[in-house]
């Protein structure tokens, strides 16, 4: 992986928020990267219960202070920055008062979906987008983790199908079995149409489901990583269908080779 430039675009990253699958394998793939003389960029959203004083967050002033426009409304984005401790590896977080700073993550205190999750994951991707064209920062492969995360593949290849920075980045997208009861906001889909994405690019977004948004994930993606033991049947069948190249589920100890291997000779080849 020497000299690969990989950006990893994730929902969560250990140790800023607890240990899950995702937030593990976040850390660990540009980890196992970083130690290979891969350069590596992370970003995640700067959820409000992430503590910024632990964790030596500050604001990086020349990468903040444009605009998103989400759903006609003007949203400011604020980039913040730390260091992951012994590690030598920084992680960009996407910030927003409006989106980011309640003390909670994608549910409220009841355990219920924050019903802007939706306008929350347009700005993360657009937010990431345009973070790193301001680094100049041209990436051979995009790995993304989470649905917060899922729209990312979608917006490269469309809203941003036309910048040439990402003309050679290839998008890898990890499917878990991480997901959510229900349905995002059913204005969803408006909401993306709104930045001229085709329509039939995003018919299954009129029910936003978990298993729809990955499924658009993987529509949009170059390669796919199975991510979780257990996959629904209906997310196992379209990861099939959709004739991409594919790593199967990799325990720990086995995942970093074939992952190494897989980037090599499947995404970055």
């Amino acid at each position: 992986m020497k000299d690969k430039r990989i950006l990893y675009v994730s929902s969560e990253v250990v140790p800023y928020l607890p240990e899950t699958e995702i937030s593990s394998m976040s850390f660990e793939a540009p980890r196992m990267v970083n130690q290979q003389g891969g350069q590596i960029r992370i970003f995640m959203p700067r959820y409000g219960n992430i503590n910024e004083r632990r964790h030596q967050l500050h604001e990086v002033i020349r990468l903040s202070g444009i605009n998103l426009v989400i759903n006609d409304l003007d949203m400011p984005l604020i980039i913040k920055v730390a260091s992951i401790p012994k590690e030598r590896i920084q992680v960009y977080f996407i910030d927003n008062d409006e989106y980011f700073k309640r003390k909670a993550t994608l549910t409220d205190e009841n355990g219920e979906l924050f019903s802007d999750n939706d306008e929350r994951a347009i700005f993360f991707a657009k937010g990431v987008i345009e973070t790193v064209k301001k680094l100049n920062w041209s990436p051979d492969a995009i790995h993304v983790h989470g649905w917060l995360a899922s729209l990312l593949p979608l917006y490269l290849k469309q809203y941003y199908k036309d910048e040439p920075l990402f003309s050679e980045s290839k998008i890898v997208t990890s499917i878990y079995n991480q997901s959510f009861e229900g349905a995002l906001n059913k204005d969803m889909v408006n909401k993306i149409k709104f930045d001229n994405i085709d329509e039939d690019a995003i018919k299954l977004l009129e029910n936003p489901s978990y298993n729809n948004l990955m499924k658009v994930a993987i529509d949009y993606s170059d390669a796919l990583i199975v991510g979780s033991e257990d996959m629904t049947e209906d997310l196992n069948a379209y990861l099939k269908a959709s004739d991409k190249p594919i790593l199967e589920y990799k325990s720990k100890d086995e995942f970093g080779e074939a992952y190494t291997e897989f980037l090599n000779t499947k995404v970055c080849s």
